[in-house]
């Protein structure tokens, strides 16, 4: 099998693309909607509704809780087959879950207070119903 003698470099550059150039079809509607380097311009991104920390955590924390109580009920059958780790891995999720819960309301509280570290994303999440 023979060596190539000279390396390759890669990745090969990719040469610029020039914005298209406006035609009597269109009447220049391509060049209107294309932006500074010939990109589509796109519209503003919806505001994310619902998706908020405190929707994520409560529940994966309450799934973890249910896991673990699972687990230990299922103890003498996690012994015989040597997986005891899956009572672990519950406990230790639903632990997190509560460490995650009081990282989120010791950021809330300083974004209440306005210190300057603070996320203030947690302030526009409502909990209850509104």
């Amino acid at each position: 099998m023979a060596v190539p003698t000279e390396p390759t470099s890669y990745p090969q550059p990719i040469p610029p693309v020039d914005p298209p150039a406006p035609d009597a079809a269109t009447g220049g509607a391509a060049a209107a909607v294309a932006g500074a380097q010939g990109h589509p311009k796109l519209p503003p991104l919806p505001a994310v509704r619902g998706a908020g920390l405190a929707h994520v955590l409560i529940p994966a924390t309450a799934v973890w809780l249910v896991a673990l109580i699972a687990a230990l009920f299922a103890i003498p059958t996690l012994r015989s087959h040597d997986a005891m780790l899956w009572l672990w891995t519950a406990l230790a999720g639903w632990l997190l879950g509560f460490v995650g819960l009081a990282v989120y309301s010791w950021q809330r509280a300083a974004a209440r207070r306005g210190s300057r570290g603070a996320s203030t994303l947690a302030l526009d999440e409502q909990l209850g119903s509104s």
